[in-house]
């Protein structure tokens, strides 16, 4: 028995290192196009563009929360980010909810758009906005021809035209995360609401949405993530005629005058750190929000 237990050990011990060889690729691949980017990123927004040999200053942040251009690209990022996080959340509950009691086909049908919708976004995105609102668009036209005032006067090419196409692609990837979460709320429940004399709208403010707390804010904080670092539908749309945070750093590693690696670096660290700050927050509410359930 005990040559038999020590066999047992030996051979756990040697499938933990064959795991571990089997993770080798993968932790290089880390190290090598994660952690030393990084690393070299953060090092990077401490020196100078115009004098490398300085090995350590704040100028490059100091410039960036003192300079207008840049907190205008900041709130702006911040400010389209929330709003596209805000309303794609809403819909997406509403969208979740309908794809999670419904059945048969158009469940199928309705995963299906969701799948394409959801990978549909940057360039392509752009072009078919620009095709279906911009000013010579199909809607336009169709606007012009029967005189609809809201229409015609509407400019794709603003902030408010980029808040919708951001909320475009938002949608179909909240409503993905949340429906497995759905699958948490039991049916009993809501029939022992009903038995108990309470609503619809009770059930869930009481019960459903409090349930789905934790998987609404980790959607939120992916929402987050995602507006706030989307680069390529703004720069198709807007190109630099619009501040925003990935435009700005976007410009300083490939400007057509000069690039300025050094504060490129400096405003993505910026980035980094606000989304660090909403993933803590998120964190912090999820494990309040659990607690609270527990009791």
């Amino acid at each position: 028995m005990v040559k038999k237990g020590r066999l047992k050990t030996v051979s756990n011990r040697s499938m933990r290192y064959y795991y571990l060889l089997a993770l080798l690729p993968f932790l290089f691949l880390v190290v090598m196009y994660e952690l030393l980017p990084l690393i070299m990123l953060i090092i990077d927004s401490f020196q100078l563009d115009k004098d490398p040999s300085v090995a350590f200053t704040l100028d490059n942040y100091i410039k960036i929360f003192s300079t207008l251009s840049y907190k205008t690209a900041i709130l702006n990022s911040l400010k389209i980010t929330f709003i596209s996080t805000a309303v794609g959340i809403v819909i997406a509950f509403l969208g979740a909810r309908a794809a999670h009691n419904s059945r048969g086909k158009f469940r199928n049908v309705f995963l299906t758009v969701l799948n394409m919708t959801s990978n549909f976004a940057g360039v392509p995105l752009a072009f078919a906005y620009m095709i279906i609102l911009g000013n010579a668009g199909v809607i336009k036209q169709i606007a012009n021809m029967y005189g609809i005032g809201f229409l015609q006067n509407f400019d794709l090419y603003t902030s408010t035209g980029l808040t919708i196409m951001y909320i475009y692609f938002q949608i179909p990837l909240s409503t993905l995360l949340l429906i497995p979460s759905f699958n948490g709320i039991r049916k009993e429940w809501s029939e022992a609401n009903m038995l108990l004399g309470g609503t619809n709208a009770q059930f869930w403010g009481h019960v459903g949405i409090p349930m789905l707390l934790p998987s609404i804010f980790s959607t939120i904080s992916v929402l987050f993530a995602n507006a706030l670092c989307a680069y390529a539908t703004a720069y198709a749309l807007l190109m630099n005629n619009f501040s925003l945070l990935p435009v700005n750093i976007s410009a300083s590693f490939v400007g057509d005058i000069k690039t300025k690696p050094k504060l490129g670096a400096a405003l993505s660290v910026v980035m980094m750190l606000i989304l660090c700050i909403v993933i803590l927050i998120n964190n912090y509410i999820t494990k309040k929000t659990a607690k609270w359930e527990s009791r």
